[in-house]
């Protein structure tokens, strides 16, 4: 399995599609970053060279915030938002969906398992 930049990248996908495994990196920069280093996208992983894998690993280092790096990012990012008390962070906080999804009826996935409340009267108009 070849390894870029400290993450093994699938061994039997296309260049891009192994590229798009790290995090950060997705389907169209895949795409690019083989345009910008000449380097087939029909090729399979296991076939790049040391050599192209070293002009990969620096071109992504030089031009892109991938993995550890941006999970940290992102994090200051969220504890930024909850510190400024800002809506986004305010829904962050009460883990309820920031981007303005409804929440009266779905939004399962964010706000976890149901939560029953006994005896609760729905008014209806």
């Amino acid at each position: 399995m070849p390894r870029i930049l400290g993450v093994d990248i699938p061994n039997n996908k296309k260049v891009p599609y192994s590229l798009s495994a790290l995090f950060g990196i997705g389907l169209d920069r895949a795409h690019t970053i083989c345009e910008s280093c000449q380097i087939d996208i029909n090729k399979r992983a296991y076939q790049l060279t040391e050599e192209e894998l070293g002009k990969i690993s620096t071109f992504i280092e030089s031009n892109y915030v991938i993995e550890g790096n941006l999970r940290r990012e992102i994090q200051a990012n969220v504890a930024r938002f909850k510190e400024i008390g800002c809506y986004r962070g305010y829904r962050h906080a009460r883990s309820l969906p920031c981007r303005g999804q409804r929440t009266r009826t779905n939004s399962r996935t964010r706000k976890g398992k149901k939560k029953t409340v006994a005896n609760k009267k729905i008014l209806r108009k």
